[in-house]
């Protein structure tokens, strides 16, 4: 499939055979240890004293640097002397999108419980250089205040060839670099079957979570007209890219299903070292044909490029759920919480796939540019997705009943999911309680801030 790169980092491989870019999800499938859950969690900040945002050199570096210094994480750079871009610690992993939110990649849990407890610890972290720096970080799926040009890009590699190549694709691949924020829940499979049975259900209920988890109403000040802004923004991002995988609906669905749609979208970047090449004018299966410059295709390079799909399900050693925006306090663990009691309950996964049975892939992708202004009220199948959005929380509860996973109060992981199954029954998103709790006038901006700061958690 490929020329044999001369010189190529120690690690790395050639891609030669279709089964090398297969290699990463059947190795992953090998795994044989229990099913854990892997959370993400991106924030915002802004300074209250005038919700301006935060920029990487005022704060973000030195929020990276105490958390080095004072609290056991290793730093990392892109090359020697670079600025630092992430952190680990643990299994665990802090790293920035493009305009300087902040993320937390948990260390892989065995419950919900387990990752609400790390989400605390590090709130209790950023607490002290926080409160230093003047600085709130906001748990909201789309910036409230800052215009783009208010916003600065992080010193990375990527996100510059990035920043040229979305204008020319999409309407808001800008946007959603700088100005979006998710949490985002990662799962095992132990089989292709498996893999792909999970990808499937995922994938149909999408749209769903995304109205669920709508909490992104206000756009530079002010309300916008819709519950996500965020939701807005992935429909018009990269079709190559993002979407619901069309190909994977189909119940006999294989892991080269999912290699075809990888090998159909651009790359954006092929890195040796330190030293990064823009390549956006090829798609992977381009790159494999014909090389680039005197570059080759990498089992590097292939990992490389799956993380930069963007679909609403995206399979990687994990199957990653991205629908959601960002989620304030009152929710932070419940999309883990579902995900959890729907996926890794064999009741609750045969009673999710007799839900969706019936849901075709164009029923369900025509909800998307629909579900940002109207959210749970959007109908569905003679009914709005709040009766299907019930239904769906039922089903996990039961999945996390059965699991049975109990903290020291002796509550099961549902626990995680009471206060927005208080809300689905209203037919409300995090975004509508916002906006009744928010008012209007005057102090709205400031009672958004105290709603959505995490500051709580710790």
């Amino acid at each position: 499939m490929s020329r044999v790169v001369s010189i190529l980092p120690s690690g790395d491989e050639p891609i030669r055979t279709r089964d090398d870019l297969l290699a990463v999800f059947h190795e992953a499938a090998a795994q044989v240890e229990a099913p854990r859950i892997g959370p993400e969690m991106e924030k915002t900040g802004i300074h209250p004293a005038d919700l301006s945002p935060v920029t990487y050199e005022g704060v973000v570096m030195n929020v990276l640097v105490d958390l080095a210094a004072h609290h056991g994480w290793t730093t990392h750079r892109e090359r020697d002397g670079g600025p630092i871009i992430s952190l680990e610690k643990n299994g665990a992993s802090v790293t920035l999108e493009p305009g300087g939110q902040l993320e937390l990649s948990g260390a892989p849990a065995a419950d919900v419980h387990a990752i609400d407890h790390e989400t605390r610890a590090h709130m209790r972290e950023l607490a002290d250089v926080s409160n230093r720096l003047g600085v709130q970080w906001l748990g909201i799926g789309f910036h409230p205040f800052a215009t783009r040009d208010d916003l600065h890009w992080v010193p990375k590699a990527r996100y510059a060839i990035m920043r040229d190549y979305f204008p020319t694709v999409g309407r808001y691949g800008v946007d959603m670099m700088l100005r979006t924020c998710t949490v985002q829940t990662n799962l095992d499979y132990r089989s292709e079957e498996d893999a792909m049975r999970m990808m499937r259900l995922s994938l149909a209920i999408a749209p769903l979570t995304t109205a669920m988890f709508a909490n992104s109403p206000w756009v530079e000040g002010k309300p916008f007209g819709g519950v996500t802004m965020r939701g807005l923004v992935w429909t018009d991002v990269d079709s190559s890219r993002t979407g619901l995988v069309p190909a994977l609906w189909k119940k006999n669905a294989r892991f080269d299903d999912y290699v075809d749609f990888a090998l159909g979208a651009n790359m954006f970047i092929i890195k040796r070292g330190a030293d990064a090449t823009s390549n956006t004018e090829q798609t992977f299966a381009d790159y494999i044909r014909e090389g680039k410059d005197e570059l080759f295709a990498t089992q590097n390079d292939w990992r490389l490029h799956l993380n930069t799909l963007f679909p609403e399900v995206r399979l990687k050693r994990t199957i990653e759920l991205r629908s959601a925006d960002a989620q304030g306090p009152k929710h932070i663990s419940a999309l883990h919480a579902m995900y959890t009691g729907l996926l890794y309950d064999a009741r609750a996964r045969d009673d999710l796939e007799a839900l969706v049975e019936p849901w075709t892939y164009d029923e369900v992708v025509a909800l998307r540019p629909r579900i940002w202004r109207e959210g749970l009220g959007t109908p569905f199948r003679g009914q709005r997705l709040a009766q299907v959005a019930s239904k769906v929380l039922d089903i996990a509860k039961g999945g996390l009943a059965r699991r049975a996973r109990k903290d020291a109060k002796g509550r099961d992981e549902s626990v995680y999911l009471d206060s927005l199954v208080s809300l689905v029954s209203r037919g409300l998103t995090p975004a509508d309680e916002l906006a009744e709790q928010i008012g209007t006038g005057e102090g709205a901006k400031h009672k958004l801030v105290a709603l959505t700061d995490l500051s709580s958690l710790a």
